[in-house]
């Protein structure tokens, strides 16, 4: 519709000239002494607008031709935006798909762009990275350390990327320049504590458990392994005597010290230090709030000295236990050994029985064997010793 009435309007108008036309006697005449020419109106105006025709055309031309190197250039610049907008999606869909080579070789020719050569140099890290071409992958990393806009991009890149080929002392280098950047998110976070869980730096580790936990950024089964891992290191690794021993084992937090795995790592490295008093105290401690067998042969191992209060003492808070839990063959077995190093005969044989009877778990029967074999022998009764020997024997080879 809009059309019809463009035609209409355009054969108006030449209608309207036609007639205004016919009907003109106007005439222009033009004098240049001694040449004189006489024109129709009609004609002037027809030779005035050829003439005006022809000059915008050659202005129009002549600013074209001045524009067209600007032009040319635009479009240059605008084919390699495309070319490398492109290579830079194609290299994305190939990380993502896993084909690491092609990925590579589309970063190359997206870096070619200016804009893109940050995001085009992590593509190309991440992807030599995962065909292991280490080189290669630093020299993409090291191609935009003076890009300010990326760094810290590329800082993260690089924890991550080293500490996944468990480089973690470079990989925590990273980290501090991070946080002296006053980058401190979540995902530095975690990539800072596998870094120290690789180094074993577990005061640190326990740290950013904290801090994570707080953030509620850790599954808290994860976080439990790392606290006991942390926790059994700081006790065997770092408690030299008595007083660092305990200074670490109170500076673990109230909450924790009640976990039967915290407990157990603490009683074992109580034990190794002599400190048997301390080690039960933890295990009786422990036993109250969870039932741990690993704690009882603990307990077993930091029995008191014969005929002191100590292991009297063991021998009842065992018996009280044994009321609760007649069928556990840990407890028996616990309860036998200290009767046996009481020398109360007939009770420790019949509670290392009663373990042998109720016992599934190898161990058990061997040691339930192994110190029924010892008593017999220190009684004189060699056949039966001998009978317990041979029985822990074949229970160690299962």
């Amino acid at each position: 519709m809009r059309l019809f009435f463009r035609f209409l309007i355009v054969f108006a108008l030449a209608v309207g000239l036609a007639v205004g036309a016919r009907f003109n006697p106007g005439n222009v005449v033009l004098f240049y002494p001694p040449y004189r020419v006489d024109l129709s109106l009609n004609f002037f105006l027809f030779l005035s607008l050829v003439l005006f025709i022809v000059a915008y055309l050659a202005v129009r031309t002549i600013v074209i031709t001045q524009k067209m190197p600007r032009k040319v250039a635009a479009y240059r610049q605008s084919k390699r935006e495309r070319d490398g907008n492109k290579a830079l999606r194609d290299a994305l869909k190939a990380l993502f798909e896993g084909r690491f080579g092609q990925a590579e070789k589309a970063a190359l020719r997206a870096v070619e762009l200016p804009d893109n050569t940050g995001v085009a140099a992590l593509i190309g890290a991440r992807a030599a990275h995962h065909m292991s071409q280490f080189e290669r992958r630093d020299g993409w990393l090291t191609s935009i350390e003076g890009d300010l806009a990326h760094k810290t991009a590329r800082l993260v890149s690089i924890t991550e990327l080293l500490v996944d080929e468990h480089k973690s002392e470079q990989a925590l280098e990273a980290v501090r320049e991070l946080n002296a950047n006053g980058t401190r998110h979540i995902q530095v976070l975690r990539w800072a504590l596998k870094a120290n869980q690789q180094a074993k730096k577990w005061p640190e580790v326990l740290k950013l458990v904290r801090t994570l936990d707080k953030h509620k950024a850790l599954h808290p089964t994860l976080s439990n392994r790392l606290r006991e891992l942390a926790y059994q290191d700081l006790l065997q690794e770092h408690g030299h005597d008595a007083e660092s021993i305990r200074r670490v084992w109170f500076e673990i937090p109230a909450a924790d010290r009640k976990k039967a795995s915290v407990s157990y790592s603490a009683a074992i490295a109580f034990n190794a230090r002599g400190l048997y008093d301390d080690a039960r105290g933890v295990v009786e401690k422990a036993l109250e709030e969870e039932w741990d067998i690993r704690l009882l042969r603990a307990y077993r191992d930091a029995a008191a000295s014969e005929g002191s209060a100590a292991l009297l003492a063991q021998i009842e808070r065992c018996e009280q236990w044994a009321t609760e839990r007649p069928n556990d063959p840990e407890l028996a077995l616990t309860l036998g050994a200290l009767c046996f190093r009481q020398k109360l005969w007939g009770k420790a044989q019949r509670h290392m029985e009663q373990a042998l009877s109720d016992a599934m778990e190898p161990r058990t029967v061997r040691e339930a064997n192994l110190k029924l074999a010892q008593m017999h022998e220190a009684l004189g009764q060699a056949e039966e010793a001998a009978f317990h020997y041979r029985q822990c024997a074949i229970a160690t080879t299962l």
